[in-house]
């Protein structure tokens, strides 16, 4: 963590001692679980977004290249969030429904076109009226959604130009506000993203422009403040709507995702337990290489009492030994299955712990690593004393 919080202050070109105090460190479990819930989007300020996600992803890419520095156990992990946040997403409704005021724009019409247009969203003349950000992310919603043509209606040409480079598959049609009432007059679907402070549409201009009373008309406000007069309401042909019933539609979804998260959190801790059981298997290594070390040790010796005795009375030939050297190993090797395939299937942490002390207590693993160690020791220092 100190060569971590060292690297981070040298980049950010801050003390260490301002950075740690604007730090928060976890390690062990309780890092897994916090990784775990940021891939899941559970940490998000929207719950469930997937941005999160991509950037966890890039970092798992990151680590396994040639010149990342994930290691083994890092990798792994990284790995195990981005599948935990993707099952999650799929397995639960987390992700679903709009929480942004554009994606609820996009929810809301989708919805009610067939109510109050008599026609679904699929087939209906889609305009806005601006060009700004909300714009950009309106249309960005509308795409993923099928989006092939709209109008675009704004007081200058060039941001309007920006935005069909930036949606190349979209028929853009750019139109001045000088033909604002052509395009509503032949719209279905008309979104208002301006950051003008006065109504751009109302009760009287709707008359003034004849379309009052003739075919059905939706009008979507996510302009704050708002561009749509209230009055359009009184107007029987006319679906008006502005951002407090978008945000109703927001904090529908945001509830319904929030009564996801405990389902959510399941599935992550069953990954988070996955994980921990992989790297306590790690832990087992060790015993699984002192237990054939062990055995072979055994195997070796006895050979050698058998092959000396076999040697003096010339009882076996050069490819005999060989076959009995090849049986040895193979006894061996069945007697070592058993144990050791348990030891690795074994999934729970706790289960893996016992698995190991009961093997170590059984073969007394930690007395012969105590005695190779001294056996070690003991040759080096009669080399020493040779030399």
């Amino acid at each position: 963590m100190a060569r971590v919080t060292e690297y981070l202050a040298e980049r950010g070109g801050l003390s260490v001692s301002t950075l740690r105090s604007n730090l928060f460190m976890l390690s062990g479990d309780d890092a897994v679980w916090h990784l775990m819930r940021v891939a899941g989007g559970l940490d998000s300020l929207v719950v469930g977004e997937g941005l999160i996600l991509s950037q966890v992803r890039q970092c798992h890419i990151h680590s396994i290249e040639e010149d990342g520095c994930g290691g083994k156990v890092l990798s792994r992990l990284l790995n195990t969030a981005v599948a935990a946040g993707r099952r999650v997403r799929c397995e639960t409704a987390i992700s679903r429904g709009s929480v942004s005021i554009s994606s609820a724009a996009v929810e809301l019409s989708e919805v009610l076109s067939w109510p109050d247009l008599n026609l679904p969203f699929s087939e209906a003349r889609l305009a806005v009226v601006g060009a700004g950000k909300m714009t950009r992310l309106l249309i960005t919603h509308l795409e993923s959604h099928g989006l092939e043509r709209i109008a675009i209606v704004n007081r200058s040409l060039e941001r309007p130009a920006e935005l069909a480079e930036q949606f190349p598959d979209v028929d853009i049609e750019i139109k001045l506000m000088d033909d604002l009432w052509d395009v509503v007059g032949r719209s279905d679907i008309v979104f208002m993203a301006t950051s003008s402070t006065d109504y751009v549409i109302d009760e009287l201009l709707l008359e003034e422009n004849g379309l009052a009373g003739g075919r059905p008309l939706m009008l979507v406000d996510i302009s704050v403040p708002r561009n749509v007069g209230e009055d359009c309401k009184n107007i029987p042909n006319v679906a008006a709507y502005n951002v407090d019933d978008l945000k109703a539609v927001v904090a529908k979804n945001t509830a319904m995702r929030q009564r996801e998260m405990i389902e959510a959190e399941i599935l992550l801790r069953e990954d988070a337990e996955q994980f921990a059981g992989w790297c306590e298997s790690l832990s087992a290594i060790p015993t699984i290489n002192r237990l054939q070390e062990r055995a072979d040790f055994y195997r070796q010796e006895e050979l050698k009492k058998c092959t000396r005795k076999l040697a003096q009375n010339d009882a076996l030939s050069d490819s005999e030994m060989e076959a009995v050297e090849r049986l040895s190993r193979g006894i061996v090797n069945k007697l070592l299955h058993g144990p050791m395939s348990h030891l690795r299937k074994t999934e729970s942490v706790e289960g893996k712990q016992a698995a190991v002390k009961e093997l170590n207590s059984m073969f007394r693993l930690e007395e012969s690593a105590a005695d190779n160690g001294r056996a070690r020791n003991g040759r080096g220092a009669a080399n020493g004393r040779r030399r």
